[in-house]
């Protein structure tokens, strides 16, 4: 779960991100016990995705989860973003949907679990920092 923006300075070449950005969050891999995993893990293993077998967090019993989350925006037109999202495992698509994200009412709609909505709050905000669009203060923050 993204909690704060991370650093890029720890990469040389930093790699493509899922949410946009690089962030530091707590690990929910263990629903008994979040915790926020070193740094080094969290820039190799929590920002890149497909962490199974690499990440001693990643739940051994967790056959049919997902090893990554991407992120694209569809459209960003009339004050709306709609943003698709795709769960992959083993590099190709599993689930997927999309989320609307009002700038006018700074509101996200759509159906997600709150990990996934956690996600694209955070690449949203990554999204309308970077082409410039006020957003409403720490969209991602907090949730």
């Amino acid at each position: 779960m993204p909690v704060r923006s991370l650093e890029t300075k720890g990469w040389l070449h930093a790699p493509r991100m899922p949410l946009g950005e690089a962030y530091q969050g707590r690990c929910h891999a263990n629903d008994d016990m979040a915790i926020e995993p070193p740094e080094s893990d969290q820039r190799e293993l929590c920002n890149c995705g497909y962490a199974r077998g690499r990440c001693s967090r990643f739940p051994a019993d967790s056959a049919d989860a997902g090893d990554a989350v991407r992120f694209s925006v569809a459209e960003d037109a009339g004050g709306v973003v709609r943003v698709i999202w795709v769960v992959e495992k083993g590099h190709s698509p599993g689930a997927f949907g999309s989320l609307e994200y009002s700038i006018d009412a700074a509101e996200l709609s759509g159906a997600g679990e709150r990990l996934l909505i956690a996600q694209a709050r955070a690449f949203l905000e990554s999204y309308l920092r970077r082409t410039g669009i006020p957003t409403a203060e720490g969209l991602y923050s907090g949730y």
